[in-house]
């Protein structure tokens, strides 16, 4: 798909994050936004799925499950589900929980939220695929801060062990987390000499916010070389809000509603 369509989905998709977040007045903007092109990316031109119940289509795992409102945002331009309902987001009842639940929401492949339990899941998913013979692919896309899990590191030496180059990690290396810059907190860093260590084909997207740069990385990857791949795709927290941007304070704090009229401007919405 060309970029400018990219980008107008991107664009569509960033307004609902804000707006999601500033109806449920909770919710967590900055890693949702830093996410958005490559989710976009992912699932309007790179992943293969003709239909969400064809047995052999690629699967999205969002093991940074915090982030859901990309995945509800992204998953309703697939239209699964009618916009209006974004903006139950978080609301007692609604299919769009805090964190993604595959039982209630068409589209979700795995219920996540636990850091660390997302990567394990996708892992199994390329195993049992590769196992059967099946074409399927498993993209898992994980924080830089949620990679500080043990869990983590356990699914990737089994995506290693049991050669699974249908298995593709993203980290979303925006450099911040709860607790402010990831390096202070517990530094995960050289992320990708450590995913080299472990058996991954590695490379990074400098700017993991460009299509372009992204789909370079990803054009990368070799497939059939017995290697699990990874993408250290190093984005922006809060990306497209400027008072969002590199300000670790909104991981997860809901704009009010002078915020959220100030961030819907900036993304060309009047």
């Amino acid at each position: 798909m060309e970029n400018d369509k990219l980008s107008a989905i991107a664009l569509r998709v960033r307004r609902n994050i804000i707006k999601m977040v500033n109806s449920a007045s909770s919710g967590h903007p900055g890693g949702s936004l830093s996410g958005v092109e490559i989710a976009v990316l992912l699932y309007f031109e790179i992943m293969n799925i003709p239909s969400f119940s064809d047995e052999n289509r690629d699967k999205f795992i969002l093991s940074k499950g915090h982030a859901s409102p990309l995945l509800y945002a992204v998953l309703c331009e697939k239209g699964l589900f009618p916009a209006e309902e974004l903006l139950s987001f978080r609301r007692l009842s609604s299919r769009l929980q805090g964190h993604p639940d595959m039982k209630k929401l068409p589209g979700v492949e795995m219920t996540t939220g636990s850091l660390g339990l997302g990567i394990g899941a996708a892992v199994g998913m390329a195993l049992s695929a590769k196992s059967d013979g099946k074409p399927n692919r498993i993209y898992c896309l994980c924080g830089d801060g949620e990679i500080q899990e043990g869990t983590v590191w356990e699914a990737a030496m089994a995506a290693s062990h049991y050669k699974l180059d249908n298995f593709t990690l993203i980290i979303d290396n925006n450099g911040l987390q709860i607790d402010g810059d990831v390096a202070k907190v517990m530094s995960p860093y050289p992320i990708d000499e450590k995913l080299r260590a472990f058996g991954f084909e590695v490379v990074t997207a400098e700017n993991g916010n460009c299509f372009d740069c992204l789909r370079e990385a990803i054009g990368k990857l070799n497939d059939k070389n017995g290697k699990p791949k990874a993408i250290v795709a190093k984005t922006v927290k809060g990306k497209g809000v400027s008072f969002m941007e590199n300000n670790a304070s909104w991981h997860g704090t809901a704009p009010n509603e002078e915020q959220t009229r100030q961030a819907l401007k900036e993304l060309g919405e009047n």
